[in-house]
């Protein structure tokens, strides 16, 4: 008898335990659903496991999170891909619950499950799934539906695929924001498995439409997929076709009401530049992107400067530096210190692309502005900028134009804009090499040594000990070890800390060598 009982033990045991108060029991029972799956065999998993599963949708959503994820990868466990059928009602079931993420993971297994179905399944079990989920009255069932269709599409008879284009068409047009919303984000995916003769006809109407929407938000997402869709065709296709409409809605959201809105198309337009090609770039998007650069959200002018080297590769820099360069020289000294933040992490890449004359000229003067930005995030990224514009340039330019500025505000009167000069010193020092550290930078440093700020002072401590590296042994000896007694007798607690660990650093480089 016990041996009869023996396979009912599993399924009994996950019905306590789901049905037990304790969260977590619960919790647990559903993540050991493989285990009791192979316990119970392939056949009663279909009959039992599944239908049980399909009744129990009404839980706490981490109990429904763990097992719309678990059910993604359940096809070996009810026979393999001729019975994948059988997985659909219960995912189908938590695509109609109200947590979003429960539904984007029912979403994302169904689409995993659908994804290695046989089409003749695919046709009679899922195409039928996402049909009931896009006429469902609840707008989370319509919500799901949108991230299935490109799934379902493929494999389809032509009258289905007709079905499923306009049920696309229609949640598009839904009464609900939260439907266009999820319409809007997935055509770009559902546009990939149309044949190309629809793309125009049908999928364009689609995405015209999500750009005059009256939601921010479902303007917002269809502006992002305008990229998604321009890729799908060739690029003289792509001109003839899509450009037409990206431009159209470009001059509509460049002034859009939102900030969000056109902090998208900022971002998304850049991205249509490679898409685009040159001619079409400088005749329709450089004035977009001019326009953007002006705006007065800093996030819309940010997601321009993050994306300037995409449209330099297809422009140019002769044109780039003739049209966008004068609005990025503007920006350097814009009133958002992220805007800032942002020019000074391009600089490098300009430089090496304008070469050194044109930098000298335009932004030489800016890279020591920075340094002395009242803003510190601004000021530590100025510093790294000027190590990485002498790797660009070479030791003998950054003699010329950038170590005379820095070992002049060593003496600035404002002792953040001394730090600064330190802090620049120590990113410089392995850069310009052993001489001009011996040369130029020690006697600064070793005179800052005696400044009246005791920031200033551990600094120093902490810089020559990065320098120990870099000059002879002799320099070590002679210079670097004398400042740091001097130091280590500070009357200031950090101070002499600073300067001690920079001698014991003296002691065992010296150990280590001999």
């Amino acid at each position: 008898m016990a041996m009869v009982d023996e396979p009912l033990y599993p399924i009994a045991l996950l019905i306590d335990e789901l049905k037990n108060d304790d969260i977590q029991l619960r919790l647990n029972s559903i993540r050991r659903l493989s285990t009791i799956a192979r316990a119970l065999g392939e056949e009663r998993t279909r009959k039992e496991l599944i239908p049980f599963l399909s009744e129990n949708s009404d839980d706490d959503d981490e109990v429904l999170l763990a097992m719309a994820e678990e059910l993604g990868v359940f096809i070996p466990f009810v026979g393999g891909i001729e019975h994948a059928h059988v997985i659909l009602p219960p995912l189908e079931s938590l695509c109609t619950v109200e947590e979003t993420t429960v539904r984007e993971k029912a979403v994302d297994s169904l689409c995993k499950i659908g994804s290695q179905m046989k089409e003749s399944d695919l046709v009679d079990s899922f195409v039928p799934l996402v049909k009931r989920l896009a006429a469902g009255e609840w707008f989370a069932a319509r919500v799901s539906a949108c991230g299935l269709f490109h799934v379902a599409y493929q494999g389809c008879t032509d009258v289905l695929k007709t079905e499923l284009r306009s049920s696309y068409g229609q949640l598009c047009q839904d009464d609900m924001p939260m439907v266009r919303r999820a319409a809007a984000s997935n055509l770009g995916k559902f546009a990939t498995t149309l044949e190309s003769a629809f793309l125009n006809a049908e999928i364009m109407t689609m995405f015209d439409g999500l750009t005059k929407d009256d939601q921010d938000s479902v303007r917002l997402l269809a502006v992002e997929g305008c990229a998604a869709l321009g890729k799908l065709l060739e690029p003289q296709d792509c001109v003839a076709r899509i450009l037409p409409v990206i431009v159209n809605f470009s001059q509509e959201l460049s002034t859009d009401s939102s900030q969000h809105v056109r902090s998208a198309l900022a971002s998304v337009i850049m991205g249509m530049a490679p898409i685009l090609g040159k001619d079409s770039t400088i005749e329709h998007l450089l004035p977009i992107f001019l326009s953007l650069l002006k705006d007065e959200f800093p996030d819309v002018r940010l997601n321009i400067i993050s994306k300037l080297d995409q449209v330099n590769q297809v422009i140019g820099i002769d044109l780039l530096s003739q049209s966008l360069l004068p609005a990025i020289v503007e920006l350097a000294e814009d009133r958002h210190w992220r805007v800032r933040l942002a020019i000074i992490e391009y600089v490098p890449l300009l430089a090496s692309q304008l070469g050194i004359g044109f930098f000298d000229d335009k932004l030489g003067a800016l890279c020591m502005q920075w340094m002395q930005d009242k803003v510190y995030s601004i000021r530590e990224a100025a510093a790294n900028n000027l190590k990485r514009l002498a790797e660009e340039f070479g030791s003998e330019w950054a003699m010329q134009h950038i170590v005379p500025q820095v070992l002049d505000m060593v003496n600035n009167p404002h002792y953040l804009h001394r730090m600064m000069a330190l802090r620049a010193i120590s990113l410089m020092a392995p850069v310009m090499g052993s001489e001009i550290t011996c040369s130029k930078f020690l006697p600064v440093v070793v005179e800052a040594a005696k400044d009246r700020v005791p920031n200033i002072k551990f600094n120093v401590a902490k810089l020559l000990q990065s320098l120990i590296p870099i000059v002879d042994q002799s320099v070590v000896d002679k210079t670097i070890r004398q400042c740091l007694v001097d130091l280590s007798e500070d009357p200031d607690v950090d101070v002499r800390y600073f300067a001690n660990q920079a001698l014991r650093s003296i002691d065992s480089a010296a150990v280590a060598q001999s």
